[in-house]
């Protein structure tokens, strides 16, 4: 399985770009799974829901399914949150585990950065950012990706990472 991240400030579009890559990539036969890191409490359960209530009532595991999907919950309940890698071992094999988030992890990364937002780029500390995308022109020593041109990004991921070679 390969991993690629996406890291990037708040507001950079890491999200949107994500979204838009994912169709890409997977219109070309690759399956791709996906890891998000969230800076804050989350939840994927609603209040009242029986399997909210199990995890109330404080089972550490929960896992929901149907003819449709699964889904498994976690509780940490104090221990230490979970690398990157540990997350991973969770996961089914694919072709390629992109990341969001997780941007101190080494592994390869693809900046998302906007100059508007007027934050400082990532890739001169973080030898492991090997493109930036962007929705302004920058002089950098790595490839510059078109924020705006998923296929383009789509192929240089599958390029970079040896998954086939294509053009966008």
């Amino acid at each position: 399985m390969r991993i690629l991240g996406l890291a990037g400030w708040s507001g950079s579009g890491k999200t949107t770009l994500l979204i838009a890559v994912i169709p890409e990539l997977a219109a070309r036969g690759l399956s791709v799974s996906t890891i998000k890191h969230a800076h804050h409490e989350f939840d994927i359960d609603r209040p009242g829901k029986d399997s909210w209530r199990h995890r109330e009532a404080g089972a550490g595991e929960v896992m929901v399914a149907s003819a449709r999907r699964w889904a498994l919950m976690h509780e940490l309940r104090g221990a230490v949150e979970p690398t990157l890698d540990e997350l991973v071992l969770h996961m089914s094999p694919c072709d390629l585990l992109l990341v969001e988030g997780f941007k101190r992890h080494s592994h390869p990364k693809i900046e998302v950065h906007r100059p508007a937002l007027g934050k400082t780029l990532i890739y001169p500390d973080d030898p492991d950012i090997v493109a930036i995308a962007s929705d302004e022109v920058l002089a950098a020593p790595i490839p510059l990706l078109p924020l705006g041109d998923a296929g383009a990004v789509a192929a240089f991921i599958a390029n970079h990472l040896g998954l086939g070679s294509w053009r966008s």
